[in-house]
Formats: C-alpha cells, sequence, structure tokens
C-alpha cells in the first residue's frame, strides 16, 4: 500500500513539505509527520477527487513532533480519477496541493487469505489521549471560546469575594464565598470540557 508522506514545521512554522503527485490503487495513509510545534491541518479532496476518496474527518491535530496516521477509503474506479488534495496549516495560512491519481486496481488472485474474525473490525474505543495532550487540548479550547477574558474577569471576581470575606470577618460571608467559588469552578470545568 503506498504512503503519502507530509512533513510539517520542516523549515518554517506551518511549512508544509508534501510530494508534487501520488498515485494509488486503493486505500491508502497520509502520514502528517510534524518536525516542530503543535498544528492543525486541514485535508481536502477536490470535487473530481471527492467522488472516489474519503476521509472520516477533514481536521487533524499534531502534536509536538508527532505523527498521525489519516487513513484515506477509495473506492474501486474503472478508469483513471485525477485530482487534487488541498493540505492547509496555519488556519489558512499555508496551503500546498497535490495531484492524486486513483488508478483501477488490479485483478486480484482467485485465491483467498484467511484472516482471523478478530481483524475484520474495528478497535472497540479509541487509545486514550495523554494526559500532556488533553492539558494542550483544553487550553487551545479556552482560548478559542474567548475563556481568556472570562478566567480574567474570574480571578478579579474572587479577589473581591475573599477582600469582602475578609472586610465582614464573618464565617457566613466565607461560607457564601467559597461555596460561589465551588459553583464558579465548577461551571468553568464545564464549559472548557
Amino acid at each position: 500500500m503506498p504512503t503519502l508522506d507530509v512533513e510539517l514545521n520542516g523549515e518554517t512554522v506551518h511549512d508544509i513539505d508534501a510530494p508534487d503527485s501520488f498515485v494509488t490503487d486503493g486505500p491508502f495513509p497520509v502520514v502528517l509527520e510534524n518536525t516542530g510545534r503543535s498544528t492543525h491541518v486541514h485535508l481536502h479532496f477536490d470535487d473530481d477527487l471527492d467522488r472516489v476518496a474519503a476521509l472520516d474527518e477533514g481536521n487533524h491535530f499534531v502534536g509536538d513532533e508527532a505523527t498521525r496516521h489519516v487513513h484515506v477509503r477509495t473506492a474501486d474506479v474503472d478508469e483513471r480519477v485525477r485530482g487534487k488534495l488541498k493540505i492547509v496549516t496555519g488556519y489558512g495560512s499555508n496551503t500546498t496541493y497535490v495531484d492524486v491519481r486513483v488508478d483501477p486496481s488490479p485483478d486480484t488472485p482467485e485465491e483467498s487469505v484467511a484472516v482471523d474474525e478478530r481483524f475484520s473490525a474495528p478497535p472497540e474505543r479509541t487509545p486514550d489521549v495523554p494526559p500532556r495532550q488533553q492539558a494542550v487540548n483544553a487550553l487551545d479550547r479556552l482560548v478559542r471560546r474567548g475563556g481568556v477574558a472570562g478566567a480574567a474577569f474570574g480571578l478579579l471576581a474572587v479577589a473581591a469575594a475573599v477582600a469582602v470575606a475578609l472586610a465582614v470577618d464573618s464565617a457566613v460571608v466565607w461560607l457564601a464565598v467559597g461555596l460561589a467559588l465551588m459553583i464558579a469552578f465548577g461551571a468553568a470545568l464545564v464549559a472548557i470540557l
């Protein structure tokens, strides 16, 4: 099975190094090898190629110096189909196109290969995301949703509540401040996750 290798962040940030053309006669992986900081990559087939090739998802996150394999399904074709794979990084700041050709698959031999039933089904669950990556993803979601301003406002509210509690010096006020902080913290966690 041929592999379409794409290097990300090679010479500069959001740099894409991919071959000019790629030929396949069946499904293939796009291997996104990131040599720098984490990045988001968008993959998209043009209309001609989209009729015979498909991705489960177009947007992909590739961590710091990580490699991600993206599976591309192809339909059986009777004649060659040509099109372009668009690769975008940096939220549109850099774009590269790869000319892709899907050829009819060669005739398969009549003999069959026995395959263990365990290999015919996909795994029951996806692998767990490492804790460090979960933290990076949560921070990314916080920034994209405008949570930085909310977090700053929340810190100011906490400081004001503590100042009032110190000034009044009452157990009831301390209890109310503590309860409000726990509710706000829980709401913030729900919003981030």
